[in-house]
């Protein structure tokens, strides 16, 4: 997918659209249109198959050498939400800018076009000087990034994704406390009406009340670190670390081969020196993979004295398990008998078409109250919303 470009939209009517005149090399070939619905996809719009040919179809009928005719085709067939209109107009621009097509003369009159550099996220005004009223719109390469699949990206990708997670602020989920606390309604609070009265030497005073408070639930995270789910190891680390940095009552715990609780290493301030701690920390990086061994242990160790009671634990795994299934349907069954609520995140829930079928989620899947994706940083927020809400 090229670059993502600023984008210029003279304002008529209702609002921007793209040029009606047609590119004159007639750029909107079946490759180009196929690599267009898969970078949509990418950006987060659920493009399916079926959704890719009517594409094709559709942008056939209207014409392939007519821009407005193919933005609108992929408008009609590609999008199902206001949602997906606005990434299909942004991956639109980008995709099909005409200084990535080799087009180096004036533009049409009723498109501007400008270049911007991704590392400063600044546009250069090409039009300037025009009376013409413009909108500039530039396609946002960070909405497109946190919609990616981690596994997919590169390195300098990763280092400008891992700055994005300073801005995830992870809230804990409540639970009704024990004690009540003071409130302009509720219930009776007898003893504080008691204590009103003698301080007024026996008169009558107001009436106090009380009703019971929240207070923040636990939150306990499995993180499974094997081979397999090791794409996505580094951003479900920084993850936890935007947990215990929130403030959130967490204890984080990392499975492969064995259970490694590393709620001290992540306890530095900085992401990075966190996870280096981490790193040191864990023995079994990028191994194999014993679930139930390390549910088991979990249990045995912290669970069933109190770590796992009343908490929201949550399962960062594929569900690939060296054991037999059974082995990790009964530990789950036991981690869902202590938790509050047990919510299981697959990197492969993300993609169209995912169906669980490995044994090991096959086998988990009745003790689990979500199932969600977590292969990218929307995903992750995602998480947080459903932990916050538990």
């Amino acid at each position: 997918m090229s670059s993502p470009v600023a984008v210029g939209f003279r304002v008529s009517g209702r609002g921007a659209s793209p040029a009606t005149d047609p590119l004159p090399d007639g750029p909107f070939g079946a490759t180009a249109l196929l690599g267009f619905a898969r970078a949509l996809r990418a950006a987060g719009v659920g493009v399916s198959a079926d959704r890719e040919r009517a594409y094709l179809a559709a942008a056939a009928e209207v014409g392939l050498e007519h821009r407005a005719g193919v933005f609108h085709a992929g408008r009609a067939t590609l999008c199902g939400s206001p949602a997906d209109l606005e990434r299909h107009d942004a991956t639109f621009a980008a995709w099909f800018g005409l200084e990535r097509l080799g087009e180096r003369h004036t533009p049409p009159p009723a498109v501007t076009l400008t270049q911007a550099a991704l590392e400063s996220g600044a546009a250069e005004a090409s039009g300037a000087g025009e009376e013409e009223d413009v909108l500039r719109a530039r396609a946002s390469d960070v909405e497109v990034l946190r919609h990616r699949d981690v596994a997919t990206m590169s390195a300098r990708e990763r280092e400008r994704l891992a700055a994005l997670f300073a801005g995830l602020t992870p809230r804990a989920p409540r639970r009704r406390a024990h004690r009540g606390t003071p409130a302009p309604r509720g219930r009776l609070d007898a003893r504080a009406t008691l204590r009103e009265q003698l301080r007024r030497m026996g008169e009558p005073g107001p009436i106090s009340w009380r009703r019971r408070g929240t207070r923040p639930r636990r939150v306990v995270l499995l993180v499974d670190v094997s081979g397999s789910m090791s794409p996505y190891a580094d951003s479900l680390l920084r993850l936890a670390h935007a947990y215990v940095r929130a403030g959130v009552p967490t204890e984080v715990f990392t499975l492969g081969t064995r259970l490694t609780r590393v709620t001290a290493a992540l306890g530095r301030r900085d992401p990075e020196r966190a996870l280096a701690a981490c790193g040191d920390a864990v023995p079994d990086w990028s191994g194999g993979t014993r679930l139930a061994d390390g549910l088991a242990e979990f249990l045995r160790r912290w669970g069933r004295r109190g770590l796992a009671r009343g908490a929201v634990v949550v399962v960062f795994s594929d569900g690939w398990e060296r054991d037999t299934p059974e082995a990790l349907g009964e530990q789950m069954r036991r981690l869902r008998a202590l938790a509050h609520r047990v919510v299981w995140s697959n990197p492969h829930r993300g993609r169209p078409g995912y169906e669980p079928v490995q044994g090991g989620i096959v086998a988990a899947l009745p003790h689990i109250d979500d199932f969600v994706a977590g292969h990218s940083l929307a995903a992750f927020e995602q998480v947080c919303e459903v932990v916050a809400r538990a």
